[in-house]
């Protein structure tokens, strides 16, 4: 099990937030202790008003080449755990994320 799958609508996201971060980065893929795998991401806006959300939503875009709007944040806006989903091509978008994780 990965920390994202391919759906109908495109990539689908597990991702674990930590804002006020210090940077805006990823940081691998994580699993956690119930044996779920989630990618890592820091970003460094505070958790209010959805500013660390946005900045989730801007870097994930950002790191895969993408415009914001093809990304929602579908689960979690008030967690550290979220699901985001990436739409477009499933296959082709899990590739590009494996990449970006390769080159950290």
């Amino acid at each position: 099990m990965t920390a994202w799958s391919v759906t109908p609508d495109g990539l689908a996201i597990a991702i674990r937030l930590t804002p006020r971060g210090g940077r805006d980065s990823l940081d691998g893929v994580e699993t956690l202790a119930d044996g779920r795998q989630v990618l890592k991401a820091r970003v460094r806006a505070a958790p209010s008003d959805g500013e660390a959300n946005a900045a989730l939503i801007a870097l994930l875009a950002k790191e895969l080449g993408l415009s914001r709007s093809q990304l929602s944040l579908i689960a979690g806006a008030s967690a550290r755990l979220k699901r985001v989903v990436v739409h477009g091509d499933g296959e082709a978008l899990a590739a590009r994320l494996q990449k970006q994780l390769c080159e950290i």
